[in-house]
């Protein structure tokens, strides 16, 4: 019996530039998965994508697309847009992932209706109150740091935090190879006493626990890469990923502003500019692409609304990534075990 190859799913109607940077992106992809025996099903208004498709000469009549009417707007109230949008793309796309005919779903659309999708159409895994929205943060070590919750859960219980570290724990040691990876809590100071009675209390659970809790960390020992996983409430974590996505880019300005302030500097940064890159590269979210949620019983990629078409490559690997590592199998594992250490 033949077994079929991985399917991918890629909402191409969600982003700021939906369904250009998408329809580029995922046709990237295409290319460079097509050795590995993926396929790439895309979701959106066939009409539209050959509006889009004429104007970049390219033809997409041979490839995979899933007609659906309705978009889902960045604007949209999360819960009504998923119950009265049954034939957008993105719901589409985590209901052929609910019945087993994509293993992965990729989106850059609207943050709360992706949430709200995926913990109605997949369920959540057992053991998970909230999933969670992580993300990987460059450090002045040889590997990022995970970043936990970014986004998909403002107000935080202990319990809640308590469990984004079991799912950061369990990401960090199976996407970044990291043994035994080292769980800090985000706080105002290192001390057990500080910050909210949340966090206090979410202390004292990782520090019963059987993960490698190292205690809490202050924002100035996130990139030094003093935890593998740094656990936050989704308010702050939010905030320090968009401060963080806009480095690169305030980076680049500043570079090039002093370019033009003369020829010695302009041939200073010329010498220079292979290390440059390198780092800049790194502070680039375009190359990690998009952020998992996890909780959910599959996997899904949620990307930044004005990802460019590198970003959604970036996006359909890290997906790609996760199937392989049997992430969510793994996530399920490690939440049926006992919270307090032996």
């Amino acid at each position: 019996m033949r077994i079929r190859p991985l399917r991918i799913a890629v909402d191409l109607m969600g982003g700021d530039f939906a369904p250009t940077n998408e329809l580029l992106g995922a046709l990237q992809a295409m290319v460079e998965l097509k050795q590995r025996a993926v396929e790439i099903v895309l979701l959106g208004h066939r009409e539209r994508l050959r509006e889009v498709a004429q104007k970049l000469a390219i033809s997409i009549e041979h490839l995979p697309v899933l007609h659906t009417e309705e978009t889902i707007e960045m604007g949209d109230d999360p819960t009504e847009a998923i119950r009265l949008k049954r034939n957008s793309s993105l719901v589409r796309a985590m209901e052929l992932h609910a019945s087993g005919e994509v293993d992965a779903v990729v989106s850059t659309g609207n943050t709360g209706a992706i949430l709200a999708a995926a913990t109605l159409t997949l369920g959540k895994v057992h053991g998970v109150s909230r999933p969670t929205l992580g993300t990987l943060v460059p450090t002045e070590q040889q590997r990022p740091s995970v970043l936990l919750d970014v986004g998909a859960n403002v107000g935080c219980k202990p319990q809640h935090l308590y469990e984004f570290a079991i799912m950061g724990s369990v990401y960090a040691r199976e996407l970044l190879s990291i043994e035994r990876p080292r769980v800090a809590l985000l706080n105002i100071g290192e001390e057990e006493t500080k910050g909210t009675s949340t966090l206090r209390e979410a202390y004292r659970l990782l520090k019963a626990s059987y993960l490698n809790f190292i205690g809490n960390i202050e924002g100035r020992d996130i990139l030094r890469g003093t935890a593998d996983v740094v656990v936050c409430d989704g308010f702050v974590g939010n905030i320090l990923l968009k401060f963080g996505e806009s480095l690169a880019a305030a980076w680049r300005a500043r570079l090039r502003a002093l370019g033009q302030r003369g020829l010695w500097r302009r041939l200073l940064l010329w010498l220079f500019r292979p290390t440059l890159r390198r780092l800049l590269r790194e502070f680039d979210y375009q190359n990690y692409g998009g952020v998992p949620l996890l909780g959910v019983r599959g996997v899904v990629i949620v990307g930044h609304g004005r990802s460019t078409p590198l970003a959604i490559r970036n996006m359909i690997f890290r997906a790609h990534e996760a199937i392989q590592r049997a992430l969510v199998q793994r996530l399920e594992a490690a939440l049926q075990v006992s919270p307090v250490s032996a």
